[in-house]
């Protein structure tokens, strides 16, 4: 409670001032053949000056479980990270880390493959229940299986503590700039950093927007939890697998049985069942990192730690919401899934961070059933439930006046923490486009 109260205070300080901008760099922004340099450091200077120099915070920096402990178990590369963070201490801009305990390449603006670390990798191809699984057995290597998190599985080490070491490890290393530069932590917990099953990958063509999605809970370790929680609840029968009529990765709701509108099995009895354990796993999996990650930084005066809840905005119009139930996120036209992760997060004093408040309903093509505006104000009613600060990204790279209002609106509004833009790059700094994203910090700057 003492960290929340503290993470209250420190929301509300910064509303005073505005809501601060941070901006992702390149997610090869530190060499992934090495770990111990950087690329593009000769106009990497200019670029934080001029961030700098518009009113940016600071910069958001990926830094990768598949570089630092790429080669070897316990063996750990900081080298290019240290390089950076001097760069940004010395343009004067704060920094947030990102534990992308993930890999790269397969989801949305994923511009190279960082897979993760080698003897992880080797790990999983001789156990592959150790990596997430539809009914059809395809097997994803983004992020290992929250079932096997407290299985010593990686090297005589569980995933959990593997995780818990890596951040200490990033403390031990950069201590010097903790509080001071280094001032957020942001908690990878999933595909694309985010708090979710890898429900709609990209990768090969496999998902493609707007389809459904598939549940991803048939790797050995999570059916053996359903089948316990099946017969906890007498119903054994239950535990065999997940629904078997909730069609494909690119199923429309209506063409699924347990997704229709009209007395779709996701409403059923058995629907609920299988959905709160679906969920609650997700979210136990979320408060054992993040009791890892507060046991490494809880202690460190000026770093708070956030977490990333993706916005799954598409047939957020419909009923069942079925790609946020295959997600992990049990929301529904009449049941709040979003309250049960913010008061998570509000255990462990942490930010919820929110993609995709760039976009508006209107933008957005109508067979789809999106609600992003509505879905913003639905998670960000849950975050002042749980009375945790609310922290946003854009989903996509928008350089439009149109984006940015969005982004204002709704970060006056909701009392927005913090907001980080998706992403550096030479797009962002032409003409028009530095002039439209200056202007936009200037008016954050003055939002609260």
């Amino acid at each position: 409670m003492a960290e929340s109260a503290a993470a209250a205070g420190q929301s509300s300080s910064v509303r005073k001032s505005g809501v601060p901008v941070f901006v992702m760099m390149p997610l090869d922004t530190v060499k992934t053949c090495c770990g111990s340099g950087l690329n593009h450091r000769r106009t990497m200077a200019r670029d934080l000056a001029a961030l700098k120099s518009s009113g940016v915070e600071g910069v958001m920096v990926d830094v990768w479980w598949g570089v630092v402990e790429g080669e070897e178990s316990g063996l750990y590369n900081f080298e290019g990270y240290m390089k950076l963070v001097e760069m940004a201490r010395d343009a004067k801009l704060k920094v947030q880390a990102v534990m992308s305990f993930h890999q790269c390449g397969g989801n949305v603006g994923d511009t190279v493959n960082i897979p993760l670390p080698r003897w992880v990798v080797e790990e999983m191809d001789k156990d592959q229940d150790l990596a997430y699984t539809d009914q059809c057995g395809r097997r994803s290597y983004e992020y290992v299986s929250l079932g096997c998190d407290d299985v010593p599985v990686l090297d005589g080490r569980t995933p959990i503590r593997c995780y818990t070491d890596f951040m200490r490890a990033f403390r031990d290393h950069l201590a010097g700039f903790l509080g001071d530069t280094i001032v957020e932590v942001q908690v990878g917990m999933g595909p694309a950093g985010e708090l979710r099953y890898p429900s709609y990958p990209e990768s090969e063509g496999t998902w493609k927007f707007p389809g459904i999605g598939a549940f991803q809970c048939y790797d050995k370790y999570l059916l053996n939890s359903l089948r316990m929680a099946a017969v906890a609840a007498g119903n054994p029968d239950w535990g065999l697998g997940g629904p078997t009529d909730a069609g494909g990765y690119n199923s429309r709701p209506d063409d699924t049985d347990f997704f229709r509108q009209d007395g779709g099995g996701w409403d059923s009895e058995y629907g609920q069942f299988f959905m709160s354990w679906y969920s609650r796993m997700l979210i136990e999996h979320g408060d054992r990192v993040l009791s890892g990650a507060a046991s490494v930084f809880g202690h460190e005066p000026g770093v708070r730690l956030s977490v990333k809840v993706a916005g799954i905005h598409w047939h957020h119009g419909t009923e069942s919401h079925a790609p946020e139930l295959t997600a992990g996120y049990y929301n529904t036209r009449r049941r709040d899934g979003y309250l049960p992760i913010a008061s998570m997060l509000g255990r462990h004093g942490a930010v919820l961070n929110f993609t995709c408040v760039e976009m508006r309903d209107e933008e957005q093509p109508r067979d789809a059933r999106c609600m992003p505006e509505g879905l913003v104000r639905r998670v960000a009613a849950a975050a002042r439930g749980a009375g945790v600060g609310l922290a946003g990204e854009n989903a996509l790279p928008r350089y439009d006046d149109a984006a940015y209002d969005q982004v204002l609106v709704t970060a006056r509004e909701e009392r927005m923490v913090a907001f980080t833009y998706l992403r550096m790059g030479s797009d962002l700094f032409q003409p028009d486009n530095w002039r439209r994203f200056a202007a936009f910090v200037t008016r954050m700057s003055e939002a609260g």
